[in-house]
């Protein structure tokens, strides 16, 4: 039986979202991308996305383009934590949370091992375009 994605916080499937998050992140060359499905160890969110900026800058250009994403999928924000040289941004969109690190932040804190009873997704599937559907036939007439 296929699992229906529920539609909660965001206007779009939380699982459409974080695709989008996922892709958008490898697009402007997050490091070390990992996925986390804690719905089974958190009730405050689904996912955690976790990434790697090799530099502030870079850290507040992943931030910006998943606030990007945020405004044009109309998905509500819970905050955004993103202490100007602290290495380390969270934002917080309900079914997804997203964690942007730098390289020395990411091996201090080692969220994965925090959350390492959580199953990881697989990132090549969320990478992945999705093949285009065939057009359906039309029947003729007889």
């Amino acid at each position: 039986m296929p699992v229906q994605e529920k539609k909660t916080r965001t206007q779009i499937a939380p699982r459409r979202f974080l695709r989008l998050i996922c892709r958008s992140l490898d697009d402007r060359k997050a490091e070390d991308l990992v996925v986390l499905d804690v719905r089974a160890q958190s009730s405050i969110t689904d996912y955690l996305v976790i990434a790697t900026g090799t530099s502030e800058p870079h850290l507040r250009a992943l931030r910006s383009e998943v606030d990007r994403l945020v405004k044009e999928t109309g998905t509500r924000i819970v905050g955004v934590d993103a202490g100007e040289g602290s290495g380390w941004s969270v934002i917080d969109a309900f079914d997804i949370m997203v964690h942007v690190l730098t390289p020395e932040n990411r091996v201090r804190y080692r969220l994965e091992t925090l959350w390492g009873d959580a199953p990881r997704l697989s990132l090549a599937r969320l990478l992945a375009t999705p093949k285009p559907r065939a057009p359906a036939k039309k029947k003729q007439k007889s």
